[in-house]
């Protein structure tokens, strides 16, 4: 009877939590309570056994052609430097930069390529994605569940007046709890603590953005309008982060060696950012990939297949919404109705 007594408060927290509402499906929210109410590490473990028994051979044949592209089909007038291939010969469209549309005019602020990002992996495709922070205005959304504070929630999703000028849409990091206790601020107010020596992505007032590590204490300055932390940085000074070997560094969930969809976010020498998204990843070929994009400081977003998602919309009022990698997980509308994480939207200014 005791027993019985004693899983009452567990079912009820259990059934509470699968029955409220979500964009998630039924097997992903109850893995997520079990994380979340003392099994975390059986989770993991789960999960590192499952992505070992399924990660990649090396070698074998390699692809004729990349996946289906997202956006235009013209280069446009402006654009960084296109990415040098890994693997010859380059297939066609390797490590260009495309328009992700072509609404905003002959050059715009979004562009988007694919190249193969290991030669021990010639199957292996990896998704990125420019960000001309002069001319876009970054916005973060808090979501459903996430983060897990008391704090304004808005309206979950790209809001409706906004989608006129909607140019893509990301995912943020980790679930607090696992992103090595980090903190997150929005409209100046901090809401989770802010820790030293985390990856913080910063907005400014004025428009600027950066990505650097926080070594303030609990204190947002007066400039900056919303920070969001994940982990340590895995990039710094164009070079990878020397503990990428260290796993307890990387959080409460799958471990960093673990090859698995991984997505992060950098910032170049230009101040634009840069988002790079790839199945089958470590920690450490995320890095190398951001880095041979241009990135010289950057950060580990979320991982798994379920939460990575990079979305452009090629045509105005959030129309046509095309996934930057044709294998991602979500539906492309997934912003357009209210979602479990918080992400960032990108405007056109």
């Amino acid at each position: 009877m005791c027993l019985l007594l004693c899983l009452v408060p567990t079912t009820i927290s259990y059934v509470t939590t699968t029955m409220q509402p979500s964009n998630s499906t039924f097997a992903i929210r109850s893995f997520e309570w079990l994380r979340d109410h003392g099994a975390a590490s059986i989770a993991v473990g789960v999960e590192d056994i499952y992505y070992s028994l399924t990660a990649p051979a090396q070698g074998g044949p390699g692809l004729r052609s990349l996946p289906r592209r997202s956006g235009g089909a013209r280069a446009g007038a402006l654009h960084p430097p296109n990415i040098p291939p890994l693997i010859a010969p380059a297939l066609p469209g390797e490590g260009i930069w495309l328009p992700s549309e072509s609404w905003t005019g002959a050059s715009p602020p979004i562009q988007t390529t694919q190249f193969r990002s290991d030669p021990s992996y010639p199957r292996m495709v990896a998704g990125v994605s420019w960000i001309d922070t002069a001319r876009t205005t970054i916005a973060l959304y808090p979501g459903r569940l996430e983060p897990s504070v008391s704090l304004p929630r808005g309206p979950m999703q790209v809001p409706y007046s906004l989608r006129g000028r909607l140019l893509a849409t990301f995912n943020s990091g980790f679930k607090l709890q696992d992103s090595g206790g980090g903190g997150f601020a929005l409209g100046g107010r901090i809401y989770a603590p802010m820790k030293p020596g985390l990856a913080t992505l910063l907005h400014y007032t004025d428009g600027r953005v950066d990505i650097r590590t926080w070594s303030r204490a609990d204190q947002l300055p007066a400039a900056v309008d919303f920070a969001r932390q994940n982990l340590p940085l895995i990039v710094d000074q164009g070079l990878p982060n020397p503990n990428l070997g260290d796993g307890p560094a990387w959080g409460v969930t799958v471990h960093n060696a673990v090859r698995v969809w991984r997505s992060g976010i950098g910032v170049d020498a230009r101040g634009n950012l840069i988002y790079a998204a790839a199945n089958n990843q470590t920690v450490a070929s995320l890095a190398k990939i951001l880095i041979r994009a241009g990135a010289v400081r950057a950060m580990q977003l979320d991982i798994n297949s379920y939460w990575v998602s990079f979305i452009t919309y090629p045509h105005p009022d959030a129309g046509s919404p095309s996934n930057l990698l044709a294998d991602m997980n979500r539906s492309a509308s997934r912003y357009l109705a209210p979602d479990d994480r918080d992400f960032f939207a990108v405007y056109a200014r």
